[in-house]
This record gives C-alpha cells, sequence and structure tokens, in this order.
C-alpha cells in the first residue's frame, strides 16, 4: 500500500508523474478535476452542488470539493493506496483530510522556477476540436501555429498567457506553502509517525523526473 500527495506548481508535469505513480504501484490516481467532472456528469448531489458554481465560472467551494475527495477515498479501490492530485490546494483541505484520519505515506512537492512555469506555460499551443496539444519549444506543429492533423489554425489558451500564468503562480504560492508547512508537521498515525515531506526537481524531460521520483518513493510495509 502507497498514498501520496503530488503537489506542484503550474506547468510542473504533475498530472503526468501522478499517472505514472499510479500505474508504477498499481493505485488510482485521484484528480479533484476529474472527480467533479464525474459528479457533475453523474448528476449526484455533490455534482448538483458543484455544477451552479461552475456554471457562473467560480470556484467550487471548499466544502463541496472536500466531500467529494474523501467520499472517493472511500472506495475499494483505494484500500491499496492512491495518489491524490490537485488535493489537498488549501489550509482548509489540508485540515479536512487530516480530520479524516487519511493516511499519507508521501507529500511530494514538485520543484520548478517561476521562470520555468512561465515558458512551459506560455509556449502552449492547442486544437480547440481535437485537444491535441503542442508546444512552440518542446513539440511545435510542423506549420508554425497550425494543427498537424486538420491543418487549422491553434490557440492559446486565456489562462497560458504570460499575466495569467504569473497570476497562478502568485495564488500557488501563497496557498500552497502553507499547506507544505503543515503537512511537514502533520500527525496522523497511532505509531506518531507523519508523512514524509519530498522535494522533487520538475527539471528535465518527464522521464528525467519519474527516474528521480522511483528512487524516493517505496511502498512502506502496512
Amino acid at each position: 500500500m502507497l498514498s501520496v500527495v503530488l503537489i506542484s506548481p503550474p506547468g510542473a508535469g504533475k498530472s503526468t508523474q501522478a499517472a505514472r505513480i499510479a500505474a508504477r504501484f498499481s493505485i488510482p490516481w485521484i484528480a479533484t478535476g476529474e472527480i467533479l467532472r464525474a459528479a457533475v456528469r453523474d448528476d449526484t448531489a455533490l455534482g448538483r452542488a458543484a455544477q451552479g458554481f461552475v456554471d457562473h465560472g467560480a470556484m467550487v467551494p471548499d466544502a463541496v470539493v472536500i466531500a467529494m475527495v474523501t467520499q472517493r477515498l472511500t472506495a475499494p479501490d483505494c484500500a491499496s493506496g492512491f495518489v491524490l492530485d490537485g488535493f489537498p490546494r488549501t489550509m482548509i483541505q489540508a485540515e479536512a483530510l487530516q480530520r479524516a484520519g487519511v493516511r499519507i505515506d508521501y507529500v511530494v512537492e514538485l520543484t520548478l522556477d517561476d521562470a520555468e512555469a512561465v515558458r512551459r506555460l506560455s509556449g502552449r499551443r492547442i486544437h480547440p476540436a481535437s485537444g491535441r496539444t503542442y508546444h512552440v519549444v518542446f513539440q511545435p506543429p510542423k506549420v508554425p501555429d497550425h494543427d498537424d492533423v486538420t491543418g487549422e489554425p491553434l490557440v492559446q489558451r486565456a489562462d497560458d498567457s504570460d499575466e495569467a500564468v504569473r497570476r497562478r503562480l502568485t495564488l500557488y504560492h501563497e496557498q500552497t506553502q502553507p499547506v507544505l508547512n503543515y503537512c511537514r508537521r502533520w500527525t496522523v498515525r497511532d505509531d506518531g509517525q507523519v508523512p514524509q515531506c519530498l522535494q522533487v526537481s520538475a527539471m528535465g524531460t518527464p522521464d528525467d523526473v519519474a527516474d528521480r521520483l522511483a528512487e524516493l518513493l517505496v511502498a512502506p510495509p502496512r
């Protein structure tokens, strides 16, 4: 069994690494965005509670997100562990996770310089109809600013502009550093142990980052 909380600034490739960890240990990858979309799609009570906020472009309240995640963690497939991607994002969420008595083995922060985060995200381009993603530096299209398959124009998402990325980074630093500090003091086990808090560089290729994580993450005995 292995339970991991994965935290990172925008552009660090958190979801890519979460998926790889989940596959390596055969545990579920729990992303708050996916939980939210599934709840809305399935028309659950929590999904209906969240839908109104989503429809108005507002943040879904912590109480709703907490309820969705804690409910998901009670599913049978989580008995063998899980990777939490995008939760906890705030102090309220971190405190709720601890109160729920959820056992966490590792809290991993993927670190990335702000300038590199801006470079990675501001260079991203998408083909709206298909969702195909490119990058002007790392994965450029064959013809600049045009989709390889259809030849249609690529676009930059509004939240990938330099200004938007910097706002997202500021919010990350303001909200997440207290969460990381809190997790370092977190005790949820009867034996008094705490989650291991690790910092792993997100520089390099996804394979480079995965190799660093593989050296550090080991399923502890239960």
